[in-house]
């Protein structure tokens, strides 16, 4: 099974569900800027080994303002700014049996999939993700 918590106005968040699907799975999306899915993402950055800190979006959201960036904020303190404004969670996330990442760059996605998608895969942007013979391109 894999679950993508999925904010699908954002190109990385997009890219990394392309990746899923071109694998061949079929993954449940959480839309957590949804009301109804707040706690979910906040559960599983609880649950998971992700560090609170770095699960914080820095650039586009309110994060400097609320003061979430200072070296001595808590994790309690971040969990909660994350669940009053689910804007704050950086994204995308992915569970799957391998464990749980936030897929930043779009190819961490890769680490967490046990079967990989065949052949040429490019981002929105058209930068390749995997080659004619479906491996990482050399940079």
């Amino acid at each position: 099974m894999v679950v993508i918590h999925h904010n699908p106005d954002c190109g990385t968040s997009r890219n990394v569900l392309q990746i899923i699907k071109a694998a061949g799975y079929n993954p449940i999306v959480i839309e957590y800027l949804k009301k109804a899915e707040q706690n979910s993402i906040v559960s599983v950055i609880c649950r998971s080994k992700l560090n609170t800190k770095n699960s914080v979006e820095s650039e586009k959201s309110p994060a400097k303002k609320l003061g979430l960036l200072n070296e001595n904020i808590t994790d309690e303190a971040i969990l909660e700014a994350m669940l009053a404004h689910p804007v704050l969670v950086n994204r995308p996330i992915v569970c799957t049996e391998k464990g749980v990442k936030l897929c930043r760059p779009s190819e961490q996605v890769l680490t967490l999939l046990a079967q990989w998608p065949k052949g040429e895969l490019y981002k929105e942007d058209g930068e390749m993700i995997l080659n004619a013979q479906g491996e990482q391109p050399k940079n």
